[in-house]
């Protein structure tokens, strides 16, 4: 189950497309979809969080809490969406697709990708892209 949540006044615009879509990526890295709630924010909201419970000082556009247990897909995911905004100016892509990388981004750390390494960034950048090209909306 997927759930959108808002701290802010943003809203999805087909959050049933998004949910059959990220139920299809989880299922085609041979994992079972169980509870992933998504919560979009703004970057003070992140960043309160950031700070508190990873001690880090600093804006980013999300944070993930994987409670997955072994196949069973389950977390949370806060999304800043003022960060994507400006990501998407600074990576010269429109909002919606960055916003469906960062979406896509999180779920991918839950089966097993990484992003601590340049290899890894590049495999983790393959498996979004991967992920997007599934996305019909």
């Amino acid at each position: 189950m997927i759930t959108f949540n808002y701290e802010t006044s943003f809203q999805l615009k087909d959050e049933t497309s998004l949910e059959n879509w990220i139920q299809n990526v989880v299922e085609n890295h041979n994992f079972e979809l169980g509870e992933i709630n998504y919560i979009f924010c703004d970057d003070a909201y992140l960043h309160k969080l950031n700070v508190e419970f990873l001690q880090h000082d600093t804006l980013t556009d999300i944070i993930s809490f994987d409670t997955t247990l072994g196949k069973l897909i389950n977390g949370d995911i806060y999304i800043s969406v003022e960060r994507v905004e400006d990501n998407a100016k600074d990576f010269n892509v429109s909002f919606e697709e960055e916003l469906h990388r960062v979406m896509i981004h999180g779920v991918l750390h839950y089966t097993g990708f990484k992003d601590k390494t340049d290899t890894d960034k590049n495999t983790m950048r393959e498996a979004e892209n991967n992920a997007l090209s599934l996305l019909s909306i």
